[in-house]
């Protein structure tokens, strides 16, 4: 069931135009728990929650409602209006910082004459509101219920003091009172301790330092935690360019490596033909298969055919015609030259021939 509450505030600023009216702006509402005093004498502390009164909802029913001379007995309408308008409120309602704040026209004169005396300068919005038992605690202090659903009826310009000296005290602009409590509301205060030092100060000004407070915390956090991300990822980057600068170096040595093994293969391979090829061949230009099959056809002669062969081929005919050389002590000049007719051992010509056949044999399985 929808609850009739009624909102206290001071108006902020006005100022007069040349037909007579006068512009009024406020704060009228603000989040907070706030005492409402029951029929039967009890306060019971109700809650307006920021994703409540900050709703679009409520933002927007505080815009082109009527103004009126205190509260009326009963909600503004529009078969009523005439009865009770004395002006009108514009379309300006906004959010800013923990209010919610609306400029507002006067047309009636009596009333902006009271405005300008002071005799009237309070604001009270009118409004009706889904009420939730559901105790909770908002800004550190508790409450029995919360109002959602908050829908503006009227803005009310009601008369200095009606709230007694609450609102001036607590230094604030918007202050719940039931309207049937026309008496003043104990103020409740607590202990604030400021660089060592305990001061007095009401509650809601308490809550509202202590969040502040955990704010600055909470920031002081978040940039030591910037520091600690900061510091790790210079730690990583760090590491990945040394990671980075090992890696090259890395391949550099792989590669002087590779390039030294190439030479002293190339040496070894040249150092072996000359004994067959004699140091009047010239190894200029060409490649490890031509030197290979040079000193295979200066010991087959023109028996041996290249044409088709692979490399692997020519490496392990080569390797057992090296081999079989240097049992039977050939040379380009010996007697055991092959290419002369010279003799070798049956046994040594057995195992240069097993050597061949499994050098060949390693190669058809690979091939496989």
């Amino acid at each position: 069931m929808k609850q009739q509450r009624y909102d206290r505030a001071t108006v902020l600023d006005f100022a007069d135009d040349a037909a007579g009216y006068l512009t009024v702006t406020a704060a009228i509402t603000r989040p907070g728990v706030f005492p409402y005093r029951r029929s039967d004498g009890k306060v019971r502390y109700e809650a307006k929650l920021p994703e409540d009164i900050f709703s679009d909802l409520a933002v927007s029913t505080a815009r082109a409602k009527p103004v009126t001379d205190e509260h009326p007995p009963e909600p503004v309408t529009s078969r009523n209006w005439q009865q009770y308008a004395k002006g009108t409120s514009h379309t300006d309602s906004r959010v800013e910082g923990d209010m919610l704040k609306i400029s507002m026209t006067v047309t009636d004169p009596a009333l902006i004459q009271r405005i300008r005396s002071g005799d009237q300068k309070e604001i009270s919005i009118g409004f009706e509101t889904d009420l939730i038992s559901e105790p909770g605690e908002y800004m550190g202090q508790r409450y029995d219920a919360k109002q959602t659903n908050i829908a503006i009826n009227h803005i009310a310009i009601t008369k200095q003091g009606r709230a007694g000296p609450t609102v001036a005290i607590r230094g604030d602009s918007a202050y719940e009172i039931d309207e049937n409590d026309k008496g003043d509301e104990t103020i409740t205060m607590a202990k604030y301790t400021i660089d060592g030092k305990e001061f007095e100060v009401p509650s809601e000004v308490k809550s509202r330092l202590d969040a502040v407070e955990a704010q600055l915390e909470s920031a002081k956090t978040k940039a030591a935690t910037v520091d600690t991300l900061q510091g790790r990822y210079d730690a990583l980057e760090a590491t990945l360019n040394t990671t980075k600068q090992e890696l090259e170096d890395t391949k550099k040595n792989a590669l002087t490596n590779q390039l030294d093994a190439a030479v002293t293969a190339r040496v070894e391979l040249i150092g072996s033909a000359k004994t067959f090829l004699g140091d009047s061949f010239n190894f200029t230009g060409k490649n490890d298969r031509d030197v290979k099959l040079a000193v295979i056809q200066k010991v087959k002669g023109a028996d041996f055919k290249s044409d088709g062969k692979t490399d692997d081929y020519v490496n392990a005919f080569y390797d057992a015609t090296v081999e079989r050389s240097k049992a039977d002590g050939f040379s380009s000049i010996g007697a055991n030259h092959m290419a002369t007719g010279g003799t070798y051992s049956t046994d040594s010509q057995k195992k240069v021939d097993e050597n061949r056949a499994a050098r060949l044999n390693m190669h058809n399985k690979e091939a496989k």
